[in-house]
């Protein structure tokens, strides 16, 4: 906590800062005294490594389309390893984190966190390396909060990458909580083993699947790791308490010592092991390439205490004999039952249907009323039980209606084949015996559900299809054991409870909490939503939490809600459901608890903007607002004063995203910048021959932070030069492009370049573009210009401003280059 506090106090450190050239001296410092104190029979080696420039150009995940280049950017690496055991010098262990934080935060959580468990591990691992068989590097990079720019230099390179055969990386998307595992792989070795050792394991295939799929819109060094070096191991992130990432409430006072103390007892636990290991992979090869997918491994954790991990080998042959078995028995069923067992299949299948219908019809219906109604359309953000009230009580109300109904129609029709069948029965208890026989089909038509989530999980795979196992198999072995009978002729029962209570607590054990866990980073995302701020419809970010909950409601509660219906308490569970709804409800209207609070803040950037795109024209210059969280802004702008006009035709341009809605000043601003603070784009030669060629210089004067996009329908190919020393930067090769644009997002210290030189080789089958620029460029500079300086001063306390690596700082500059140039 010491090392946080050391590096929280320096304040937001971003690449280029003085203050990160202070967290770099601190870190420096810090390494040096655990080469002082390490075991004598220990080597400790500390580079201050100086990274030269350098393009990284990902293929895949958040930065595709993208080629994010870097210069002047500074590392602390740390090596540690036997003095007596010179093979330990060829195969080591990478453990990565970031030093440089966001403009907009001091980044207590991500992740001056990461660093400092760290180096309380290095210190710990001095002491016990004279026993190791490999060594251990601990990388402390600048550069991540830009792009992952500090782990691509150090892995392109630094002498020492060539030896890694394992990287382990430590981040955080929230502030505190535990450190989970969300991505490993792709060599199921290194989670094998951390299992194995672990003191309080925590990781889910789950958050994996959803970070791969890209549902999560973020990126890591892990991805570097992976996908450039080739490398296998571990991503951990801490994910509470999410709505704080990248702003000013990523701080000291919200992050807990058990946080670090949980992370670093299971890292501590499995660098001893790995690191005295034989088995290590001995070359990237089989890291990356060697394993199929059918030795990927799938992972999850009990209660954090307990870490369940089997290859997808098995879990073909798992999933395959549980698939077999369940189709055997409801054939089976069905050709035993006749017309009359398959009626009812079907009809309880439908009673599952109209669940899932009525369900997110409900939960739906909230999101699109929020906004309407509240100040916020998510007005649940710093109070995330709120989310139970006003999603999870309309999704239970409206499963339990949708399933009555189907219940109903089912019933009816077993009532109708009882009384042809048992005519000598009286009708009281044909009723009675249709309405038990319908609450069994009821709770047969859950295991049917997860069977086929089982199914279509397993054919493309998913790997968290574990959870449709654990869902079918043990509630059907529950109702096997408790209540199946061979025989057509049998008296209907009631199920048992204890039916329920063996069947569902496994599942429940399982995936219980992850479920909640994860509702509360889905809470936490909607502060950072809209990507385009205003490009999204107001309602969509509540409509993707209320699909979520109404999902989990359905699958979790089916076998609970065929209970529900012969139980005298389903009235009064409706009414309860229908109270805590219309409290949650009054609440929000009310505004007695508000959607932000100072240590939960919405999302604002506050931006100098200087527009100097507009040909033969004296640049425009004002002060403009917008914010990723959904939402208008009259609230803010109220509060600020400062004469701000809101609206969607102050749509802006910011070349990585577009502000559709957004606030800005009647007034120019003219203090604060200078022309010459203006980037040039002037093209020096135009060949235009078959094979056009354009050379166009780029001054970005004062910024060492820049966005450029080209117009990849009129471009094919193009080459970036450093023009002070001629360093080429961006080789000639196929680029891929987003929307008809390829970016270059440009990120560097204080001594970076401000002089580039571009080469357009134009597409000799152009096709006519929708788009007249040809090239769009924004330069930032980490400048309060005075305007600026007042309305931050008078920005509420329940916002902040937001970092990320596509977001303008507080003064940018724009400017084009069109295609007639």
């Amino acid at each position: 906590m010491k090392h946080v506090e050391e590096l929280t106090q320096l304040g937001p450190h971003p690449v280029g800062s003085d203050a990160l050239e202070l967290g770099l001296q601190y870190v420096l410092a810090a390494a040096e005294e655990i080469k002082k104190t390490a075991h004598w029979e220990v080597n400790v080696e500390v580079d201050l490594f100086h990274a030269s420039s350098g393009a990284n150009i990902l293929v895949s995940g958040l930065f595709k389309g993208r080629t994010l280049v870097y210069s002047d950017l500074t590392h602390v690496v740390l090596r540690i390893l036997p003095k007596y055991a010179s093979e330990a010098e060829d195969s080591a262990i990478l453990v990565s984190s970031h030093i440089d934080t966001v403009f907009s935060g001091e980044g207590a959580g991500d992740c001056s966190s990461c660093v400092a468990v760290m180096l309380e591990l290095a210190r710990g691992v001095s002491h016990w390396a004279h026993g190791f068989k490999n060594s251990v590097i601990f990388l402390f990079n600048t550069g991540e909060e830009e792009g992952l720019n500090g782990a691509h230099s150090f892995i392109t390179q630094h002498p020492w990458s060539s030896t890694i055969r394992m990287a382990i990386d430590l981040e955080a998307m929230g502030i505190g909580g535990t450190s989970a595992i969300f991505q490993a792989g792709p060599n199921p070795w290194a989670i094998e083993n951390y299992a194995l050792v672990a003191k309080y394991p925590s990781g889910q295939i789950l958050a994996q699947d959803l970070f791969t799929s890209g549902v999560i819109k973020s990126a890591t060094d892990f991805q570097v790791y992976k996908e450039v070096a080739g490398l296998s191991g571990l991503d951990f992130a801490y994910a509470d308490n999410t709505a704080v990432y990248h702003t000013k409430n990523d701080k000291l006072k919200l992050l807990k010592p058990g946080s670090l103390q949980h992370l670093g007892e299971n890292m501590l636990a499995f660098l001893l092991h790995t690191a005295a290991s034989s088995q290590l992979s001995k070359g990237k090869a089989m890291a990356a390439n060697e394993k199929s997918d059918d030795d990927t491994a799938i992972y999850f954790d009990i209660l954090g205490t307990y870490m369940v991990v089997f290859r997808q080998r098995f879990a073909n042959m798992l999933y395959n004999s549980v698939i077999l078995q369940s189709m055997m028995i409801w054939v089976t069923s069905i050709l035993m039952g006749g017309s009359t067992a398959a009626i009812s299949l079907a009809l309880s299948f439908l009673s599952i249907l109209l669940m899932w219908i009525c369900s997110l019809s409900f939960s739906m219906a909230v999101a699109f009323i929020l906004p309407l109604i509240s100040s916020s359309p998510v007005p649940f953000v710093s109070s995330p039980w709120i989310v139970g009230g006003l999603f999870a009580s309309p999704a239970f109300l409206g499963a339990l209606i949708g399933q009555h109904i189907g219940y109903v129609i089912l019933k009816t029709y077993i009532s109708r084949v009882f009384s042809k069948k048992m005519e000598n029965l009286s009708p009281v208890v044909q009723a009675s015996w249709a309405k038990l026989e319908a609450e069994r089909w009821l709770y047969k038509s859950g295991l049917l559900q997860w069977l086929i989530l089982l199914v279509v999980g397993h054919y493309f795979k998913v790997g968290s299809s574990y959870l449709a196992l654990v869902w079918l198999a043990s509630p059907a072995f529950a109702y096997g054991l408790l209540e199946a009978t061979l025989s057509p002729a049998r008296v209907p029962k009631a199920l048992k409870t204890i039916t329920l209570l063996l069947g569902l607590f496994v599942p429940f054990l399982i995936s219980g909490g992850m479920f909640i866990r994860l509702a509360g980073t889905v809470v936490g995302m909607a502060v950072r939503f809209d990507r385009n701020p205003g490009g999204n419809p107001e309602w969509l970010g509540s409509l993707i939490l209320a699909v979520y909950i109404s999902a989990v409601i359905c699958l979790t509660l089916v076998y609970l809600l065929s209970y529900v219906h012969i139980s005298g308490a389903k009235n009064l569970i409706a009414i309860a459901s229908f109270i805590v709804f219309g409290l949650s409800l009054t609440v929000v209207i009310s505004g007695l608890i508000p959607p932000f609070t100072e240590d939960v803040s919405r999302a604002v950037n506050v931006v100098h903007v200087v527009d100097a795109s507009r040909r033969y024209e004296e640049p425009t210059s004002y002060i403009f607002l917008f914010s990723t969280t959904p939402g208008r802004l009259t609230k803010e702008v109220e509060h600020i004063g400062e004469g701000f006009v809101c609206g969607r035709e102050n749509a802006v341009d910011f070349v990585t995203f577009t502000a559709s809605y957004s606030c800005r000043t009647k007034d120019d601003s003219v203090n604060g910048w200078s022309k010459s603070d203006v980037p040039i784009l002037e093209v020096e030669s135009d060949s235009r021959t078959d094979n056009r060629l354009t050379k166009v210089t780029i001054d970005a004067k004062a910024s060492t932070r820049w966005s450029l996009a080209i117009n990849s329908d009129e471009i094919e190919d193009f080459r970036l030069k450093d023009a002070e020393n001629g360093d080429e930067l961006i080789q000639i090769g196929r680029k891929s492009s987003v929307e008809g644009w390829h970016f270059i997002q440009y990120s560097g210290g204080k001594n970076a370049p401000t002089r580039f030189d571009l080469s357009l080789y134009w597409a000799k089958n152009r096709t006519e573009g929708q788009n007249d620029l040809l090239l769009k460029l924004r330069t930032d500079v980490n400048r309060l210009t005075p305007k600026v300086k007042r309305v931050l001063e008078k920005l509420p306390s329940w916002c902040s401003l937001f970092g990320k690596s596509t977001s303008p700082q507080t003064l940018t500059f724009l400017s084009n280059l069109r295609v007639d140039f």
